[in-house]
């Protein structure tokens, strides 16, 4: 009986898990473990030492020039900031540290605070500089955070290595986040991503979506919240009022032949409504999505076909 090799490890606040199936499986998981540890170093914006933080560090001082991969991934986020109607805004790091939601010291922010925060929320103050692969913050104090990016962009990496080294099957997950390479070669079928129900405990599932080649990126109000005062405030901020964004739905999964692409539009599209969502995912060439309102009503474009649980 042939069968994957895992890994799982704890790493950026989440935890991390890769099959795959290859004759030398133990050696490749020991270099993406390495690879992960890398770019969490590269990336993070909870490691006061790593590269992402220089520049933040140097806000409205001086150019920071960095590594290709995070100018890259710092361009792309500032690209799809500035689109229309988007509620991706990689220039919310103040805000995101302020509130803390998800760690233990989490607040509800004062009012001044949060006007603070907004002033240094612009993605036009981020100035780049390709040739050098250089990073320049425009105002002391802003912070760049690519929570709503990396995780995505990391798992494409780490697939593209397994790819080169000849591996034809594979799962990554990144804290609920899913990349698969080819199809499940142990169950000789596609792989099954479960959706999870955003009331429920961890396993429940909406549906099931039938995936190969593809990723499956989920966002919900659900994951992590602060209670204060009999109030409930979710993870997900709105860069424009400096508070959880306001909506009436309570999931969001994207489909999309990269991660980072599902990562991006689960975080564009987060605040729109329903059928804005259906509207301007259906205009995309390659992805499809699928959301659960607050009300437990499931929605989807017209690309997917999923296997309903309820």
């Amino acid at each position: 009986m042939v069968d994957f090799s895992s890994r799982s490890i704890q790493l950026m606040g989440t935890t991390i898990t890769i099959l795959i199936l290859h004759h030398q499986a133990d050696l490749l998981l020991d270099e993406v473990v390495q690879l992960l540890f890398l770019y969490e170093k590269r990336f993070s914006a909870n490691d006061d030492a790593s590269e992402l933080m220089k520049i933040n560090h140097q806000a409205g001082k001086q150019w920071v020039q960095v590594h290709p991969d995070l100018f890259e991934l710092i361009e792309l986020g500032k690209q799809h900031s500035l689109a229309q109607n988007s509620h991706l805004n990689i220039t919310i790091g103040p805000l995101v540290q302020t509130w803390r939601i998800g760690f233990p010291d989490a607040k509800v922010p004062q009012l001044e605070e949060i006007k603070y925060c907004l002033s240094l929320i612009e993605p036009t103050f981020i100035k780049l500089d390709s040739a050098s692969s250089s990073v320049f913050l425009e105002k002391e104090g802003m912070k760049i955070d690519l929570g709503a990016l990396a995780k995505g962009y990391i798992a494409d990496k780490v697939m593209e290595f397994l790819k080169n080294k000849g591996v034809t099957s594979a799962l990554i997950n990144l804290g609920g986040n899913v990349l698969t390479l080819g199809i499940n070669q142990v169950s000789k079928r596609s792989w099954r991503i479960g959706i999870q129900h955003p009331k429920l405990r961890r396993g429940h599932n909406v549906a099931i979506l039938p995936i190969v080649n593809q990723s499956v990126v989920t966002s919900g109000t659900y994951e992590r919240t602060l209670e204060k005062q009999g109030q409930s405030y979710h993870h997900i901020l709105d860069s424009k009022t400096g508070y959880p964004v306001d909506t009436d739905v309570a999931s969001l999964t994207i489909v999309s032949n990269r991660s980072v692409d599902g990562e991006i539009w689960t975080t564009r599209l987060f605040g729109e409504t329903q059928t804005s969502i259906l509207e301007q995912v259906e205009k995309e060439e390659e992805i499809e999505a699928l959301g659960i309102t607050k009300d437990d009503q499931l929605f989807y474009t017209s690309g997917l076909k999923p296997e309903l649980l309820f």
